[in-house]
């Protein structure tokens, strides 16, 4: 289904980009199961699957530790000076 969107021109590919993501991961699960599961399970699935992506990507760029660090470091070098 195409979906007319007003967006900012920087945002255009990663609108074009998501939207790629979407058919392609819609398409996978359609192909997967096509006359077992309805439209809007397939869809569900589809969802579930792009979110944990997201999920799992996120946990991957969790910079807590390295804010640790980096705020004992500032401390110590603010005391030497």
């Amino acid at each position: 289904m195409d979906i007319p969107v007003n967006v900012k021109r920087e945002d255009e590919f990663y609108y074009r980009e998501a939207a790629k993501l979407i058919s392609n991961t819609v398409n996978t699960y359609a192909d997967l199961f096509k006359g077992r599961k309805s439209d809007k399970e397939v869809l569900y699935m589809a969802m579930i699957d792009i979110a944990l992506r997201y999920e799992k990507e996120k946990g991957n760029n969790d910079t807590s530790e390295y804010d640790d660090i980096l705020q004992r470091l500032t401390s110590e070098i603010e005391e030497c000076l």
